[in-house]
C-alpha cells in the first residue's frame, strides 16, 4: 500500500457538482453524510462520512449527486 504524508498549504471551500474538477486535492467533511467523489482516474466513489473527518483517497471532484454531506472543503 502507498503511504501519503499530505498537508495541504492552501484550502478551498468545495460546491458539489457533477461536472467540476480540480487537481487531487484532501477532502474534508465537516458535516456528516455520504459523499461522491471522482478520484485520481476519474471513478467516482461513495463515502459514508463522518463529521470532521477526512476520506481515505485524493479526489478531483466532489459530485452533487449521490452527496448529501455538508462543509466539505478541499486542502491543497
Amino acid at each position: 500500500m502507498k503511504q501519503l504524508d499530505f498537508i495541504g498549504e492552501h484550502a478551498a471551500a468545495v460546491t458539489p457538482n457533477d461536472s467540476d474538477t480540480f487537481g487531487p486535492s484532501l477532502i474534508y467533511v465537516g458535516g456528516a453524510g455520504t459523499i461522491t467523489i471522482r478520484d485520481c482516474n476519474g471513478s467516482a466513489v461513495q463515502f459514508t462520512a463522518v463529521a470532521g473527518g477526512t476520506l481515505p483517497c485524493l479526489a478531483t471532484g466532489v459530485n452533487a449527486t449521490g452527496t448529501a454531506a455538508t462543509l466539505i472543503v478541499r486542502c491543497i
